[in-house]
């Protein structure tokens, strides 16, 4: 195995052989009276230390049960309410599901939904992932939130890809992530899971060989391009060109080893085995949560996680016993830590499912879908944490107050990360213009 380490950069200086930083310094005191904030500003609009926003997005394949983890319904009849009872959170006011005692006790970082509507009765990602219905979608299809991520910024760095999935293939397909889309295929994600881990290393070429196949690649793509009319080779090219980053740069293959963490920290996200899928979903993989936080702190703009499996139409209580406990342990380690390392501001992360769950627990102890109303889970972003916004009725059926669509919480997300859906004009397949987050719908004005 070859690894190419990066070189170092010389420090910046001037012509007079002063260093930048020293420049700083003088230039805060004296230079034509810029202070040293102006100085950072002007630095921020020529791109110079800018950082970068990111978001984490986690996928419940299945749909959790609202109303027994952030909307316990305290009068509802004990077959509606079920066998938990809510406790307080560290937020005066807010109670969620004695369940989730560690998120009781970060509920100051974290903002609960529990009036989400607009959903389907189908067991899919694409709504999550989208934004959008999979029914009536643009010739192409309607591209992931990761891959419109990277067609309006980019990467951050040329061997860090914009878009990671760090999710698993599971056996109900359309469980698994849809595609970039009319975006084409350059902006699709990059999957370090499974077998194409091994291809993120250079085994046994040089540098050197490796710029020599990229050139005969490209002489030989030539004729194609002129001639190809989809456009799929220019989505071919951008794909190539950051694989050939990824290749030639050990950052990303870095900030998936969490070896490099101290264990502690490993500990602090919980363990559980990933390569045992639950039902027809993922594994139960909260380790994941921690190789999110290493990616974006590494330049990747989106991380998508699926996490286990919640279609529980049986023993709804039973398995919420067991479930619970392990995804409330990652999603509170990966908001603090991101807290604690100062990117509280910089990453977003939203948890949630495809819809919600009966009100009336049937008579396997289990609920069945509910489009109707479900809930998600939001932190960081700079967001405005620390509350929950709407709520449902007596029974946690319908949205009683401030309902909150999915396409409310993708305009937020974009807002987020700094992307400007209306800086480009976007076509589908057939060349008809096409919006990400339909026209007049906002980002949530109550967090951002």
């Amino acid at each position: 195995m070859l690894k190419i380490m990066s070189r170092r950069r010389p420090q910046q200086t001037f012509c007079d052989g002063v260093s930048r930083r020293n420049f700083i310094k003088v230039g805060g005191l004296s230079l034509g009276g810029l202070s040293l904030d102006q100085l950072l500003r002007l630095e921020a609009q020529a791109g110079v230390r800018r950082s970068h926003k990111s978001v984490i997005m986690i996928y419940c394949c299945g749909g959790p049960p609202h109303q027994d983890m952030y909307d316990i319904k305290t009068e509802a009849p004990r077959e509606i309410r079920g066998e938990f009872s809510p406790i307080e959170t560290n937020v005066p006011g807010i109670q969620i599901s004695e369940k989730l005692p560690l998120m009781a006790g970060t509920m100051d970082k974290l903002v609960a939904i529990r009036s989400l509507v607009g959903a389907r009765d189908s067991h899919y990602s694409y709504q999550c992932m989208t934004g959008h219905h999979n029914s009536g979608a643009p010739a192409g299809g309607w591209p992931h939130f990761g891959s419109a991520a990277s067609h309006f910024q980019g990467p951050v760095k040329a061997g860090v890809p914009p878009f990671v999935s760090l999710c698993y293939t599971t056996q109900h397909r359309p469980y698994n992530e849809p595609t970039a889309g009319f975006l084409g295929l350059g902006h699709s994600s990059f999957r370090p899971t499974g077998p194409s881990r091994e291809d993120m290393v250079l085994q046994g070429v040089t540098s050197d060989r490796l710029a020599d196949r990229k050139h005969l690649l490209t002489s030989f793509d030539t004729f194609r391009r002129a001639w190809d009319r989809s456009g799929k080779m220019e989505g071919m090219d951008v794909f190539s060109e950051r694989a050939m980053g990824i290749l030639t740069s050990s950052e990303l293959f870095d900030a998936l080893d969490i070896s490099k963490e101290d264990e502690r920290t490993r500990k602090r996200y919980g363990h559980d085995n990933e390569k045992q899928p639950k039902g027809d979903g993922a594994p139960r993989a909260p380790q994941n949560f921690l190789v999110a936080r290493r990616l974006v702190e590494a330049g990747v703009r989106v991380v998508t996680i699926n996490y286990s499996f919640w279609d529980w139409h049986g023993g709804n209580f039973s398995n919420a016993k067991q479930e619970f406990p392990v995804f409330e342990k990652a999603v509170t380690a990966l908001v603090e830590d991101l807290h604690e390392r100062g990117l509280d501001k910089d990453v977003t992360v939203v948890a949630w499912g495809e819809f919600g769950r009966t009100p009336k627990i049937n008579k396997n102890a289990g609920r069945d879908h509910w489009p109707r109303v479900s809930s998600a889970l939001l932190a960081g972003g700079g967001m405005r944490t620390g509350q929950v916004l709407g709520s449902t009725d007596r029974l946690g059926g319908e949205a009683a107050d401030r309902p909150v669509s999915f396409q409310e919480v993708f305009a937020t997300l974009y807002h987020n990360l700094g992307v400007n859906l209306d800086s480009q004009r976007l076509f589908d397949f057939r060349g008809r213009p096409q919006y990400l987050v339909e026209p007049g719908v906002r980002p949530i004005k109550e967090l951002v």
